[in-house]
């Protein structure tokens, strides 16, 4: 059974990744919700599987076309090889461990038109893979995943005050209302505190033991960049750089370049604690850590002076609204936070994640807009 579940989340995967390269906006929790569908109506009728995926992928009246024509060819697809099938036998030859879809084969059907013969492909391998296993095509998906994420800081009170259902009541707006019904006040009108959300600083530690992880991480720092959220991007290695202006452009491949060609030590050594004294001397105290969620995001190597980091860090915890810690370490089995960097961070640190694969950046998106208080974990 686990097997045949297998083969029709393929298929279903499959389809939502035709269907965007299409023109249809599909991210991965609708082919998800997909997914949760096909499990409640079954594969074996046509009808109920046809307006479950629409009801889930068309938002718009332009989708109807491209999705008919594509439900049509994922059908085909399925009458022929009859699924859910037998589990196969292991091919002699296995190909590469890779979530990129095998390409689109087009075959001539009996009318001798042009038919797309769908290729499935597991994609949630993708979500638990590790990135030091990923290959250059599974990069490329990666972006695509990183499009759907978004990154926006906890939410906090602003100054200005906007019109609300209660809190402080608002004089001018009430005498004003007033004013249409001859001076006799009807309804009272009243003003709160805005909510917005918070600054988020990510430092990307891009030394040579994290040179396995940090290409992924700064794909993250882009994608974070570009979603057009308060957000400062800096690597640390030997030195601090700030990369966000280099980050802001929508390629991701010619933002790495960039972000590579300001960065001066990348895979060199590590001095994190030299790199946050210039973070907080320059740029903290200035405004840009106070009240912010600040993300570190390195394993804790640290050739400096672990004395200057942990003040560092303390003095970071007492301008900031939260800081994370994501090392990607700390997903090993066995792992222990004993390094020289780490031992001395850890104790400023409010969530400490790993961050070596795509589904533990998601859980770092939610612990960036997570509003909960700062209880040490």
């Amino acid at each position: 059974m686990s097997d045949i579940l297998y083969r029709v989340d393929r298929a279903a995967v499959a389809f939502g990744r035709v269907l965007r390269r299409s023109g249809v906006r599909v991210g991965s929790d609708r082919t998800l919700e997909f997914v949760r569908a096909l499990d409640e109506v079954g594969m074996e009728r046509r009808e109920g599987v046809y307006w479950a995926g629409r009801a889930i992928f068309c938002s718009r009246y332009e989708d109807l076309k491209i999705y008919d024509a594509a439900f049509q060819a994922f059908w085909d697809e399925l009458e022929r090889d009859k699924l859910p099938p037998q589990p196969k036998e292991p091919e002699e030859n296995p190909v590469m461990d890779s979530v990129m879809p095998p390409k689109e084969q087009v075959e001539a059907d009996e009318a001798g038109e042009e038919a797309v013969r769908m290729k499935y492909s597991p994609v949630e391998l993708l979500r638990t893979k590790d990135f030091s296993a990923y290959t250059h095509e599974e990069f490329d998906e990666l972006n695509r995943l990183l499009a759907d994420l978004r990154l926006s800081g906890a939410l906090r009170k602003s100054r200005r005050l906007a019109p609300s259902k209660r809190g402080r009541f608002d004089h001018r707006r009430t005498l004003r209302a007033a004013l249409r019904t001859g001076g006799e006040t009807v309804r009272h009108s009243f003003r709160s505190n805005r909510r917005q959300p918070r600054r988020v600083v990510l430092l990307c530690d891009i030394s040579g033991s994290m040179s396995d992880y940090s290409r992924a991480l700064m794909r993250f720092l882009h994608a974070g960049v570009i979603g057009g959220g308060k957000l400062e991007a800096f690597s640390i290695g030997t030195r601090l750089t700030r990369i966000t202006r280099e980050l802001t452009t929508k390629d991701p491949d010619r933002a790495l370049r960039e972000a590579a060609e300001a960065v001066k030590d990348w895979s060199g050594g590590t001095r994190i604690g030299d790199a946050m004294k210039e973070f907080v001397d320059r740029w903290g105290q200035r405004g840009m850590a106070r009240g912010s969620v600040i993300v570190i995001l390195s394993d804790g190597w640290d050739r400096g002076d672990v004395a200057v980091l942990a003040e560092q860090m303390r003095r970071m915890s007492r301008l900031s609204h939260r800081i994370i810690w994501v090392n990607p370490l700390k997903a090993a089995t066995g792992y222990e936070p004993i390094a020289g960097g780490m031992a001395a961070s850890l104790p400023y640190v409010d969530v400490f994640l790993s961050g070596h694969n795509f589904e533990s950046l998601e859980e770092l998106a939610s612990a960036i807009a997570d509003a909960a208080s700062r209880d040490k974990m």
